[in-house]
């Protein structure tokens, strides 16, 4: 049996900087689609509202020689990430200071060990490459790359799972489920078994359907120590729930049945739970001025030169 149902285990240390991570990200995520709607975005955007407690979870599981491939729902792996609202909010906004000059947007950033890409399922065989480099270079870190449940329609998809499987390579394959792929269903877009897909070519999986970022966090640690200790690939499977809409504003979706959801699977309230009000309160007070000062300071900054935004400069 290669699935692994991973379960909730004792509380950690480290519960209050879940939340104020979880907290950052869905303050940030507010405030970006609420300046999108003002026209102070450039492009498009995807808010990870809802999905918090994957990227908290994921990330503290990661080292410092991982290699990250996230997508176009990348904001909140980001800032789990560890990365600079300031400088994600100037990139939002088309600014020089922004973390590619201004010149990625939403979709396409980097930093240190960190990239993303918009196009789904074209990032994973460069995953899969990366995961070869760090193999051949043997400093043990390993390579994640991010994909949802409409990625699992793209072919390419399957022939760096074989490549991975054959030549045992450090991957991690993280599929977040939320169940939409934009707007078409889980139901009526990928059939068969999620897990069954990567079972298929020996990959060992591990699966959680929570919110809860503790009873993610030790699931994600299985498969990142399966990687870690094997050098072979592993596929982490969380299935969970978007609350806003595929990008901007754009959802057909019940939106009682979107509220009886969020009522029910909020990663915030789940884990706010084990906290002190004090505390929730302090942490609140600290993001909010941590978002303010991020996005007043991008918008003051200056655009790229004509240069600068051809790679010139």
């Amino acid at each position: 049996m290669l699935v692994d149902l991973c379960y909730n285990s004792n509380l950690m240390d480290s519960n209050e900087e879940y939340y104020r991570s979880m907290l950052l990200i869905r303050r940030f995520e507010e405030r970006a689609l609420a300046e999108f709607s003002a026209g102070k975005l450039f492009g498009t955007t995807h808010a990870y509202i809802g999905q918090e407690a994957d990227a908290v979870a994921i990330f503290a599981n990661a080292g410092p020689d991982d290699i990250v491939w996230s997508n176009h729902r990348c904001h909140g792996h980001f800032l789990a990430y560890g990365g600079d609202p300031y400088r994600l909010a100037a990139e939002l906004m088309g600014r020089a200071t922004g973390l590619v000059g201004g010149r990625g947007g939403s979709q396409h950033i980097h930093w240190r060990n960190f990239y993303s890409n918009g196009i789904q399922g074209g990032i994973v065989p460069i995953a899969t490459g990366m995961a070869l480099a760090q193999k051949v270079q043997g400093n043990g870190g390993l390579s994640m790359v991010f994909m949802g449940d409409g990625t699992l329609g793209e072919g390419i998809l399957y022939e760096s799972l074989n490549i991975a499987s054959l030549w045992k390579l450090p991957v991690v394959f993280i599929v977040e489920n939320n169940r939409y792929a934009q707007t078409t269903p889980v139901q009526v877009g990928v059939s068969g078994s999620i897990p069954a897909r990567f079972e298929a070519f020996g990959i060992k999986t591990f699966e959680q359907e929570s919110s809860d970022v503790l009873v993610l966090q030790a699931c994600a640690g299985q498969a990142f120590e399966h990687v870690r200790q094997n050098q072979a690939p592993a596929a982490l499977i969380f299935h969970t729930h978007r609350f806003a809409a595929h990008s901007k504003g754009d959802d057909p979706r019940d939106r009682e049945a979107v509220a009886r959801v969020r009522t029910a699977f909020d990663p915030l309230d789940i884990h706010g739970a084990r906290l002190s009000t004090e505390f929730l309160a302090q942490a609140e007070l600290e993001v909010a001025s941590m978002v303010d000062s991020a996005y007043l300071l991008a918008y003051n900054d200056p655009f790229p030169s004509l240069a600068e935004t051809a790679g010139l400069g």
